[in-house]
């Protein structure tokens, strides 16, 4: 990463977080690709902090799958791969799948309001032709599913799965040719909760889930594999 990225600065309190935010936004938005090498140096300076928050923040997002540290040259933005993906795929339709149809037992005016503003949220961002923003919805659409559950061990299993997901979520926006089709295919699933239909709602999130897994995948094994191992070896320069 040596050319700026976009990045604002930042004031000065609980710099280690707004730093990993900014990196993390970075990712999603495909500003920073899977392979790409985060420099501390480049990163501080266009932050305009020291290198030891932004230090800090890189081992905090390696923690949580977005980055790996790579000795002697530092970290880069983790490059997942078509086995990891199905993988990661494979867990979240368990844990989708059971976040949906006690969503849908337990759902209040207010999940299905805040549903409903999350789905215009995503068709408003499609008009305004916004890809990354559209992906970040999408995660929050998921993600509030699972606060309709009622379930804070299952909220937690899901938020354990963000940071890889976010990845993930993130390459779902080069898959469609028309933004709209994102909000779109959200419609049916919540349409099922709604009804309250267990069957129809494990049916409609199997396919939707379903359609983005092979898809993602066929994505990743289009792509030609290159791992922090195959970039130079040459350390981080101060």
């Amino acid at each position: 990463m040596s050319r700026p990225v976009g990045l604002p600065v930042l004031a000065e309190s609980d710099l280690v977080r707004q730093v990993a935010r900014r990196l993390t936004d970075a990712i999603v938005q495909g500003r920073l690709p899977p392979g790409a090498k985060v420099a501390e140096a480049a990163v501080a300076r266009e932050l305009g902090i020291s290198r030891a928050p932004v230090r800090e923040a890189a081992r905090l997002l390696e923690s949580q799958g977005l980055l790996e540290a790579s000795p002697r040259r530092g970290f880069f933005v983790r490059e997942l791969s078509a086995r990891d993906v199905d993988e990661l795929y494979a867990l979240r339709l368990c844990v989708e799948r059971h976040a949906a149809v006690e969503a849908a037992r337990r759902l209040t005016p207010e999940a299905r309001d805040a549903l409903r503003r999350q789905l215009d949220l995503m068709r408003d961002l499609a008009r305004r032709d916004d890809p990354a923003t559209i992906v970040e919805a999408d995660y929050q659409f998921h993600r509030l599913i699972c606060e309709a559950a009622g379930n804070a061990r299952l909220l937690r299993l899901f938020d354990g799965l963000a940071s890889e997901l976010r990845i993930v979520i993130g390459l779902i926006g080069h898959l469609y040719d028309d933004p709209d089709e994102i909000a779109r295919t959200h419609e049916p699933v919540l349409a099922a909760i709604e009804a309250g239909h267990p069957e129809r709602i494990v049916a409609h999130v199997d396919h939707h889930i379903g359609v983005a897994r092979r898809e993602v995948v066929r994505l990743l094994e289009g792509l030609a594999p290159q791992s922090p191992a195959s970039h130079s070896q040459t350390p981080e320069s101060p």
